[in-house]
């Protein structure tokens, strides 16, 4: 399994425009830890009632910034007067969408304290997991039908970067990550990319494509006095 080895380069809300111009899909790594409030301004009545089925103030977090970045990123790309006027809304599988624009596909991963964001003009799957050790007898199970992870000597960063490519292409096929953890994705109609970056997060993709061009940043926090304001 080939990965890729890349250090994040960081970009402004405000740069972002032209490499949307140049690419299929942007990637963005957001600290959520640079975030405090948890404003639910800019959600609406769908979304709220999704956030209200959540029981922990981790979940509520990262389900409020995960939003509201997406809608500010959407905002500046789209050309919109306004955040408010963009509006998420999950399937019954649990991918996210945008209310009025289908050709947009939208894929999240969370791992600790950070989120990673694609937007794309294909269809696509992600997964994200900080680098770190494994219980690899407890894990191994998941993978007892995959012979590429049988072997005991396998290493956590390994066994991360297949459960990344599984995970990623549970989202990509729209499908349930615990109904296929023991079945090889398969990859006759689909791509993946695996990536290490910064030497800590490992991070996968998958798309219909090899050609489709992509670029992967850490966004920067998003000023708290563009356009009104974000988080206060």
């Amino acid at each position: 399994m080939y990965t890729e080895n890349l250090i994040l380069s960081s970009i402004s809300l405000e740069n972002t425009p032209h490499l949307w111009k140049e690419k299929d899909i942007l990637v963005f790594f957001i600290d959520m830890d640079n975030y405090d409030a948890l404003s639910t301004e800019f959600l609406n009545n769908t979304e709220k009632e999704d956030l209200g089925k959540l029981q922990t103030l981790y979940f509520k977090k990262r389900f409020v910034i995960s939003r509201t970045v997406l809608k500010y990123i959407l905002c500046i790309l789209l050309k919109m007067e306004s955040a408010l006027d963009i509006s998420t809304y999950k399937d019954n599988y649990g991918e996210v969408h945008i209310l009025d624009y289908e050709d947009l596909h939208i894929c999240i991963s969370y791992s600790e304290n950070i989120l990673a964001l694609a937007i794309s003009k294909v269809k696509i799957g992600i997964d994200v997991e900080i680098k770190r050790p494994l219980a690899l007898k407890n894990t191994l199970k998941y993978f007892h039908k995959i012979p590429s992870c049988t072997d005991k000597s396998v290493s956590g960063t390994d066994l991360l970067k297949t459960w990344t490519i599984k995970e990623a292409y549970c989202k990509f096929s729209n499908r349930g990550m615990l109904s296929s953890l023991n079945e090889e994705p398969d990859f006759n109609n689909a791509s993946y990319f695996n990536f290490l970056l910064d030497d800590k997060y490992v991070f996968s993709i998958v798309t219909e494509s090899d050609q489709y061009a992509f670029n992967i940043n850490r966004l920067e926090k998003i000023n708290p006095d563009f356009r009104a304001g974000l988080f206060i």
